[in-house]
């Protein structure tokens, strides 16, 4: 089989994939439900007279969808966010986080808690920490004129130090018998608690990243050649990085609003999907997208699967994302090289 067959065999895997675990999703569960059961479930939306189990509709529609949905969302938001970075910022060691947005996140949701402990105050507080702590970041590297893409990454690496260092605060006093270990299972990662609600209130800034970083995946292969090729083709390097870094803020901060911090994910679909597909930014964040979703979708499951007690998604994106890239390191060193 030849390299363009195996690039549409690819491309065909990312499609189809996705859609077959998708279903495979709704069966795993402590209560078991069959595929026929399921089927006739979901198509009961659209033909009322199908008999199905109030139960079964109950845990399909109310519990297994909203999680199902959430654990891809927060998958393809990770993953298009870590691809788009590592084109822009020319590093394969880059991921969605490395402005300081997981952080950020994380101590707006610690605070949340803290404060209230109120799942929306949570989620709103978790997302607008993350903005922040990237518009901190980038207009901290804007004071240093001769900086460029170097002061970004280093302000991005002192601001995600400076909220963690705030993580660590919030945890010290925090009340050890109720809100501290809240603080903690948040900061695990989980999907378990995604709902409808939580998945409307991230749907508007979803789709906004979403746009953007797939409207300009054409301008960063431009990029890529640098920015006096790109200046000579007509385009302004700093207004198109900007909206891309908007673009990849806007999704994780999401993303993270719902799930707590899930490592990982950001830095090692772009690779799986650029050893499928190529280095194309065109192909290569689509694929992205599909992939990043699926794999956290099949972490998921795994995590409510494999023992009675769910396992937090953070321990296991790690526990599992690690060896799958130093795998992809040695196999697909010599495309960074």
């Amino acid at each position: 089989m030849d390299g363009e067959s195996k690039e549409i065999m690819g491309i065909i895997l990312l499609i189809f994939f996705p859609i077959i675990l998708f279903f495979a999703s709704f069966l795993i569960g402590r209560y078991p439900i069959g595929p026929f059961d399921v089927i006739s479930t979901l198509l009961s939306t659209i033909f009322p007279y199908l008999e199905v189990s109030p139960t079964i509709t109950t845990i399909v529609f109310e519990i297994r969808l909203p999680r199902i949905i959430g654990a891809i969302v927060v998958g393809a938001c990770l993953a298009i966010s870590g691809a788009a970075f590592q084109s822009i910022f020319k590093n394969p060691l880059v991921s969605s986080d490395l402005l300081g947005v997981s952080n950020g996140a994380g101590f707006g949701a610690a605070l949340g808690i803290l404060i209230s402990g109120a799942n929306i105050i949570t989620q709103i507080f978790a997302f607008l920490f993350g903005l922040i702590s990237v518009a901190t970041t980038y207009f901290i590297s804007r004071t240093y004129n001769a900086g460029g893409i170097l002061v970004l990454v280093l302000s991005g690496v002192a601001i995600s130090a400076f909220f963690n260092s705030l993580i660590s605060a919030i945890k010290f006093i925090a009340d050890p018998d109720d809100k501290l270990p809240e603080i903690v299972y948040w900061l695990m990662g989980s999907i378990a608690s995604i709902n409808a609600d939580k998945l409307f209130m991230i749907a508007i800034p979803v789709i906004i990243g979403l746009a953007i970083l797939l409207i300009l995946r054409w301008h960063m292969n431009l990029l890529a050649m640098g920015d006096e090729e790109a200046q000579s083709l007509g385009l302004n390097p700093s207004r198109i990085r900007f909206l891309i870094i908007a673009g990849c803020t806007l999704l994780t901060s999401a993303a993270v609003s719902i799930s707590g911090i899930v490592g990982w994910v950001g830095l090692i679909i772009p690779h799986m999907a650029r050893m499928i597909v190529g280095p194309d930014n065109r192909i290569l964040l689509p694929a992205s997208l599909s992939l990043g979703a699926s794999f956290l979708l099949l972490i998921d499951n795994i995590s409510r699967a494999v023992i009675a007690i769910e396992i937090p998604i953070g321990i296991l994106t790690a526990i599992i994302g690690v060896p799958i890239f130093l795998y992809l390191l040695k196999q697909g060193y010599s495309e960074w090289s």
